[in-house]
């Protein structure tokens, strides 16, 4: 059996706190048992609880109240003590904005560095993103497009590795209930581009078509009143349900039950960023339901289009209107997607997902 490799992933993003960077660390910690990780993170609300029922060691720098930027930059001043106490194999950075420590790091103690990229940090965080992905061992893309990103950046594309975030597998779904079809959107109302204007204007389309279509939007922001004026303004208040955030029982609740999942994002208005990969389009497919999303950037990989689900222009509301139709209007087509979605999101299930980490780790700590 190989030895446990030591590894330092110094991360902004770490649970409790919720995201999907958050849960992509998280997870790849719990599913790496050939690992030796040493975590150092933010502090945050409920993190001493957290903590103390890992299963590994997480440091933290600040607390719940502590300012972000001011935190991060204190969470780069310490990685070089960490580093130094730890003596890991190999260092992990789970996001750019912890470049400046890490790069040096990788220089004064001569440790391979691995870093993860998801794709929006590069339009926002592009000064320090650069130097990390230019100096890297190797790059962690969670998808073709945030690799093409990684590239156009100044990577090494020898350097580039594609690994997909994973995804929880919950019990198999169970057959739909009957009643009104639901369209169903899990997302944060932090940005315009997941596409919830598009869906606004599409759906007095697909009531006319389906006339009783539903649909549920969960996910808070502040683009969250923007989004409840333009129900009001198309005058469907009845068809449309903005719950905001929703406990994780609730949204799973969702998701077994609702008809078709949508999210049409595009990429921002400055060409840059959008989905790194799309990790709700994978948890739906989990529940077995089949995914519409935009025919553009991560959701290239994380839907399977005309197999998992449909891919759509993402600015073009007829088209997302003609694709949520289809699926509405017949539900075998649909209860056919959902399976092959949940066939896909088990090929991505989190021990997998884990080991091919891990074993990239090992590559690049063998070839220091």
């Amino acid at each position: 059996m190989a030895a446990r490799l030591k590894v330092l992933l110094i991360t902004p993003d770490f649970p409790p706190e919720k995201g999907g960077i958050q849960i992509l660390m998280g997870r790849l910690v719990e599913f790496s048992p050939g690992l030796d990780v040493r975590v150092l993170t933010l502090g945050q609300e409920g993190a001493e609880e957290y903590d103390r029922a890992a299963g590994f060691e997480v440091r933290r720098v600040g607390g719940p109240r502590s300012e972000r930027r001011l935190a991060t930059l204190g969470l780069n001043a310490r990685a070089i003590a960490e580093a130094r106490g730890f003596r890991p194999d190999v260092i992990l950075s789970g996001h750019v904005i912890t470049s400046l420590g890490v790069v040096a790091l990788r220089r004064l103690l001569r440790v391979p560095l691995v870093v993860y990229v998801h794709a929006d940090e590069l339009r926002m965080r592009g000064g320090v993103a650069t130097p990390a992905v230019r100096h890297a061992d190797a790059i962690v893309a969670v998808s073709r497009y945030t690799r093409d990103l990684v590239v156009e950046r100044g990577a090494d594309p020898e350097r580039v590795h594609v690994i997909p975030p994973g995804v929880d597998l919950p019990a198999p779904p169970r057959p739909r209930p009957p009643g009104p079809p639901v369209l169903l959107t899990v997302a944060s109302l932090l940005f315009r581009y997941k596409g919830h204007d598009v869906m606004t204007r599409a759906m007095p389309l697909i009531r006319a078509r389906v006339p009783e279509a539903r649909w549920v939007v969960t996910g808070d922001g502040p683009f969250r009143e923007v989004l409840e004026n333009a129900v009001d303004a198309y005058g469907l208040g009845e068809a449309i349900d903005v719950r905001g955030r929703v406990s994780d029982a609730e949204r799973d609740e969702l998701l077994e039950t609702s008809t078709a999942f949508c999210m049409p994002s595009r990429i921002p208005a400055d060409g840059f960023g959008g989905e790194g990969f799309g990790i709700a389009y994978m948890e739906a497919a989990a529940h077995g339901m089949p995914t519409i999303g935009g025919n553009v950037a991560g959701a290239l990989d994380a839907v399977v289009d005309g197999v998992t689900g449909l891919l759509v222009d993402p600015t073009d509301h007829l088209a997302l209107a003609a694709a949520a139709t289809e699926l509405l209007a017949d539900p075998e087509r649909a209860a056919e997607m959902g399976a092959a979605g949940r066939a896909h999101a088990e090929r991505h299930a989190w021990p997998l997902i884990a080991g091919r980490l891990e074993e990239l780790l090992r590559e690049v700590a063998d070839k220091d």
